[in-house]
């Protein structure tokens, strides 16, 4: 959990990192300042999610982030973001479930950098 959490940072140094222990060996990790822009509102968002005490066997899903986020022209969306809560508040839960699960090149980090990039191709 160390290394992720370390890898995760080190991806993400422009950007504050919390970590919030979830008592079960896992970790519940928030990226803040991450850069967004087109084809979103928002410049920058966070980005949060649980590191499960089975990592790296297990996915790092879902991600989410604000619940404000909003297409710069308009438009919903789309598929792959649902109303969610994070943390007891509001939240776009971004739905990208890996399927073929490499656990020893599959990082949390690399995971979120995956994210980000389908994120930013939902034109």
């Amino acid at each position: 959990m160390a290394k992720a959490i370390e890898e995760i940072r080190r991806t993400f140094e422009d950007c504050e990192v919390e970590v919030f222990p979830d008592g079960s060996g896992g970790a519940i990790v928030v990226v803040r300042g991450i850069p967004m822009g087109c084809p979103y509102v928002q410049e920058r968002v966070w980005v949060g999610f649980h590191i499960t005490y089975q990592y790296p066997y297990a996915d790092v899903y879902p991600h989410f982030t604000n619940a404000d986020l909003r297409r710069s022209g308009g438009s919903g969306l789309g598929s792959g973001f649902g109303g969610a809560s994070f943390r007891n508040s509001p939240a776009v839960q971004i739905s990208r479930r890996s399927n073929r699960l490499n656990p020893k090149r599959d990082t949390a980090a690399l995971k979120l950098l995956k994210v980000l990039k389908w994120m930013k191709e939902q034109t």
